[in-house]
């Protein structure tokens, strides 16, 4: 069986049969090598209206390979990224305090370091609901976002920010471009991971970028991901896992190059790449080899580290139920906080329900009175928790625990604790 040119032109899906071996999205080598299978779950922010509640929803294989010639991380394509990311996607950046922080901090950083002002562009490719685009903004830098999902979209444009909602391409990028937004910064938080063509992404922003100008791109970091056992942060959205090895492959084909890198604690352990055009004369910094080092002494070039973690996810699995089994049957009461994709992964593959967890909390009004895919736990306000006292709270965007504990401070007074569930479940004050 072969992929047809004009299923490609369509961006089609091709159904994951014993017939197709899948192949890399960025170099189209075979994909042989699996990373890890984490059984049957539904599109992590499809969160579930109480009119659904009854209703069946679908559940796809969540399967993640290695390429082996590139090193590129990847799901199996199964979905289309417009059936995902739709007109209700549910995220909203602003929501986060410390992540509003991380906007603030960037742009005061990029801005004094690249030089940008009155006449700069500043492009901000899924730019959300404008949460970090405000800080350029209030420079009187001149700032676009480009943001595929309308909901957000439109909350941007509330803010005053210009937003134009599309999904981002090589075509896009050209005509923005023609428009006259030759980019001096393009920003792409957390978002390369989500497109399934990550070569028509990287063309688009080979495109954009004026001759002198800078990207930046985070994501989060597969060292990290791997050393600490994240494999809740892998769910249909995300359609690739990146280390500096295959990046450097996928910006050099599109005829861009990675100068500078930085690790960044986001998101559990991200990644910065900062590029330019591969001809530009931007020095390559230090760190882009410290970094290829630490990648390659982990072994990310080589098979056995994928091989071994495989087994160190079953493990985490087993730690969490087993303390979750042994507080139950001490009759003790836990809520979630949080209603994050991670959660939704690490929540079904776990096989943790309304037996274990009675309910979760989100402050985004959005998910509120709304239930978990999969698992149908309730997202409630925070104030639920307040107002039934439980005795633990499983922290489902762990990532975010000091900022949550800080929120829910007020769970020390009756005796409340913690519980963080990688890179192995702890109990914390």
């Amino acid at each position: 069986m072969t992929i047809s040119a004009l299923e490609l032109a369509m961006n089609k899906s091709i159904p994951a049969t014993s017939g197709v071996t899948p192949k890399c999205r960025h170099c189209a080598h075979d994909l042989t090598r699996k990373l890890i299978n984490l059984g049957l779950s539904p599109v992590a922010n499809d969160y579930v209206e109480p009119a659904g509640y009854m209703k069946a929803e679908p559940f796809y294989p969540l399967e993640v390979f290695v390429c082996s010639e590139c090193r590129l991380v990847q799901t199996r394509d199964l979905l289309l990224a417009s059936d995902i990311f739709r007109a209700d996607y549910a995220y909203f950046s602003s929501h986060s305090s410390s992540w509003l922080e991380h906007a603030r901090t960037y742009v005061d950083y990029v801005s004094t370091r690249f030089g940008l002002g009155t006449n700069s562009r500043h492009v901000e490719i899924a730019s959300n609901d404008g949460y970090l685009l405000q800080y350029s903004l209030s420079k009187g830098i001149n700032c676009l976002g480009i943001e595929p999902c309308e909901s957000v979209a439109l909350a941007a444009r509330k803010a005053g920010i210009e937003t134009r909602i599309e999904f981002f391409s090589r075509e896009y990028g050209q005509t923005l471009r023609s428009e006259g937004w030759a980019a001096d910064l393009i920003t792409a938080n957390n978002v390369l991971a989500h497109v399934p063509d990550i070569n028509d992404f990287v063309g688009g922003i080979k495109m954009l970028l004026a001759p002198n100008g800078v990207a930046t791109l985070e994501v989060q970091h597969l060292l990290t991901l791997m050393q600490r056992h994240q494999f809740d942060t892998i769910y249909h959205e995300h359609f690739s896992y990146l280390s500096l090895i295959a990046g450097q492959r996928i910006f050099s084909k599109a005829g861009l190059r990675v100068f500078d890198v930085e690790l960044l604690e986001t998101h559990g352990g991200s990644i910065r790449f900062f590029v330019c055009h591969s001809e530009a004369s931007r020095a390559e910094s230090a760190r882009v080899a410290e970094v290829l080092a630490k990648e390659r002494a982990y072994g990310l070039d080589r098979d056995e580290v994928y091989i071994a973690w495989n087994e160190s996810v079953k493990e985490t699995k087993r730690a969490l139920l087993e303390l979750l089994i042994s507080l139950k049957r001490q009759s003790k009461t836990i809520a979630g906080y949080g209603a994050p994709a991670k959660g939704v992964t690490l929540l079904n593959y776990c096989g943790i329900g309304v037996d274990f967890i009675d309910f979760t909390v989100d402050r985004a009004p959005s998910k509120q009175g709304r239930y978990l895919p999969g698992v149908r736990i309730p997202i409630l306000p925070p104030e639920a928790i307040l107002q039934t006292k439980p005795d633990y709270i499983l922290i489902l965007p762990w990532n975010l625990k000091q900022e949550i504990k800080e929120q829910m401070a007020e769970v020390r007074s009756w005796g409340g604790q913690f519980i963080v569930p990688v890179p192995k479940a702890t109990i914390e004050s």
